[in-house]
């Protein structure tokens, strides 16, 4: 199964972890003094931030212009993906002042991982580690549905919901969550964000509903009328990397102008406006292509942290 990180091959399942660095029954009940302390290496922010700044670069050279004027549409969100990277990496960024553009925006792959990374960040950074916005963009086990939306502290979207069984598991864990919603910054109304992950590709290790299907409205309306805890807030894709690649010049990939449709179409089944509907795709090697077709968030990992070790050597802090 494939997870909208920035990588086209297939991770393994979501709470997998490495033994020798995470625990394997959830975030462990230390206390924070004997939790690890966090420090900056001004080497490794210098290069964070210098990639960071690149990147956002390139997504204002993206950015379609506006229909009514010459000015460049609204950026996309950018979530930087910190799957197998250290917690560390996160506390050096979110050290930016606001003129830096610092980075808020996370994103995770593996429950255990992200459940481990939250605690360290709220607990070991002075109140640093509350600015995180983190969302959680791998293959979700119905299993631990809950126990994500009730541990993860700062938890602001959930992208890679594929069955009401998965948002209902949200809504129960949200409404047993153990942080407050008003300690993140940015929290607008208490619900959660979901991201309802849709498989334009039709590719068969790719998680996700089918477009335009009525698995999708219902799902969608599940969210949206019966979990109330819960925010509908778009669409995502996983765009096939060799689509982006066979692309001719003056063309696109399929999967985003797919996404685009689904949006449209799933709008009007709800009786909502288009723009209410965010669309999340675009990752390291074909975030450029989604920008140019409004994507409204982009993901990007590798180009940003680097290159992934081994999970087997992959450390949490």
């Amino acid at each position: 199964m494939t997870s909208p990180s920035d990588t086209s091959t297939p991770s393994s399942t979501n709470n997998a972890s490495n033994p020798s660095n995470l625990s394997q029954n959830g975030p462990s009940e230390d206390t924070n003094d004997s939790m690890p302390a966090l420090r900056v290496d001004p080497a490794r922010l210098s290069t964070l931030t210098a990639n960071i700044s690149s990147i956002r670069s390139r997504i204002a050279a993206a950015l379609p212009k506006s229909s009514n004027s010459n000015s460049p549409s609204r950026q996309p969100r950018l979530v930087a993906v910190s799957k197998l990277k250290p917690a560390t990496d996160i506390y050096a960024l979110l050290q930016q002042q606001p003129e830096q553009e610092g980075q808020r925006h996370f994103g995770e792959n593996y429950v255990q991982e992200l459940l481990e990374k939250s605690k360290i960040l709220w607990e070991q950074s002075d109140g640093v580690g509350k600015a995180v916005r983190w969302h959680f963009i791998g293959g979700l086990q119905s299993n631990k549905a809950t126990q994500l939306a009730r541990e993860c502290r700062g938890l602001w979207c959930v992208e890679s919901v594929d069955s009401m069984k998965k948002a209902r598991g949200l809504e129960k864990g949200w409404g047993e969550r153990i942080w407050k919603t008003e300690d993140v910054e940015g929290n607008d109304d208490g619900r959660l964000r979901v991201i309802i992950q849709v498989n334009t590709s039709g590719e068969e290790n790719k998680s996700g509903v089918e477009p335009e299907s009525k698995e999708l409205v219902e799902l969608a309306r599940c969210v949206v009328d019966e979990c109330k805890g819960l925010r509908l807030a778009g669409l995502m894709t996983i765009g096939a990397i060799a689509r982006s690649r066979a692309a001719k010049e003056g063309e696109e990939n399929e999967d985003f102008e797919k996404l685009k449709d689904v949006r449209g179409w799933l709008a009007k089944e709800l009786g909502w406006e288009e723009e209410k509907l965010e669309l999340s795709m675009g990752m390291s090697e074909d975030f450029e292509s989604a920008v140019r077709l409004g994507s409204s968030e982009v993901r990007i990992g590798s180009t940003i942290f680097g290159e992934r070790p081994p999970k087997a050597e992959a450390k949490v802090v």
